[in-house]
């Protein structure tokens, strides 16, 4: 699929000069900052639905020019970024994990672009800023809920791969269960793919034949496991509840928005772009948040978790972040 048949374009307000460096112009009354996503997936797959929300609403507040690519493929990436960027791009985002070494490539071509690329690397040069996905604190904070609710002490978790940044999320969501119920079991599975409904739900149903009775979904699919069985099932990234009434009690969400108003700032305000934003994804900047059906949580889960969330939101406790692999 090439570049030219996936491409969508959000623009808002007038077109940015580029006399300057994009790190360094100065926006105006009549400039906003014109930015262009580069989507390896559909921007309707949940983890690029949630960047792809927050651009557009950005866009609708004035703040940027949005325009994107979808469903462009690793070999074909590089080109893409090379393209917004030869077309004015001020800001290119992009997914760097299966394009690392290009992505890097192509920032060091035009270092008059700013880059921020969802990456496990650092940041390189004034340019090529990064971020990770970060809503575990929220996972933690389900865990809490869920270890109060579960009849069977065991609980479940379907992910996509054992990356780090998959990896810290469920560790949370166990480390939230095991404060309220130290006698919990945890079952986990990894099904090898960020796509594949019908896999997560395999796994999702192996986990409640092993007695686990609610499960924590890093992908989409586990939900239909429980559904199916009768059991309970947790939310990431985006609100499963309508989709699945009944079965998903709480989510974990992730809010992208904070992190767009960070780098637009600095970009503003004539600040090198090369840093880490995953800051911008924790709480105390709304970057995560819990939400959950008050009508299916028990009121006596609700009082340690609310707890722990404003003493998260003030900095007096911090979620571990464990990286390594669950067992």
């Amino acid at each position: 699929m090439t570049l030219s048949t996936t491409r969508r374009t959000l623009l808002i307000g007038a077109a940015s000069t580029f006399a300057l460096p994009a790190y360094i112009r100065p926006a105006t009354a009549q400039t906003m900052i014109k930015v262009a996503c580069i989507h390896a997936s559909a921007v309707e797959n949940a983890w690029n639905s949630r960047i792809h929300a927050a651009m557009q609403s950005a866009a609708a507040d004035g703040l940027i020019q949005y325009e994107f690519s979808e469903g462009v493929a690793a070999t074909d990436y590089p080109r893409a970024m090379r393209e917004y960027a030869e077309g004015g791009a001020r800001l290119i985002w992009g997914e760097g994990y299966a394009v690392e070494a290009e992505a890097r490539a192509v920032a060091a071509d035009y270092p008059e672009t700013a880059f921020l690329m969802g990456s496990s690397g650092g940041p390189k040069g004034d340019n090529f800023g990064v971020f990770g996905t970060r809503n575990h604190e929220a996972a933690y904070l389900a865990g809490m809920v869920a270890g109060v609710m579960s009849k069977t002490n065991t609980f479940g978790s379907v992910g996509g791969y054992p990356i780090p940044e998959v990896n810290l999320l469920i560790n949370a969501f166990r480390m939230g269960v095991s404060e309220v119920n130290p006698d919990a079991k945890f079952l986990n599975s990894f099904i090898g793919a960020w796509f594949d409904p019908a896999k997560a739900k395999e796994a999702a149903i192996a986990q409640i034949d092993g007695g686990a009775d609610i499960l924590f979904g890093e992908r989409i699919g586990t939900a239909d496991g429980a559904a199916e069985r009768g059991v309970k099932a947790i939310g990431s990234l985006i609100d499963y509840t309508p989709r699945y009434p009944g079965t998903v009690f709480a989510n974990a969400i992730w809010n992208y928005r904070p992190t767009i108003d960070a780098i637009v700032a600095d970009i503003v305000t004539g600040k090198p772009v090369g840093r880490d934003y995953t800051e911008y994804s924790f709480m105390k900047y709304g970057g995560n948040e819990l939400i959950y059906v008050t009508a299916d949580v028990p009121a006596d889960a609700l009082p340690a978790m609310e707890k722990k969330k404003t003493a998260i939101i003030s900095g007096s406790f911090e979620v571990p972040i464990d990286a390594n692999e669950p067992t």
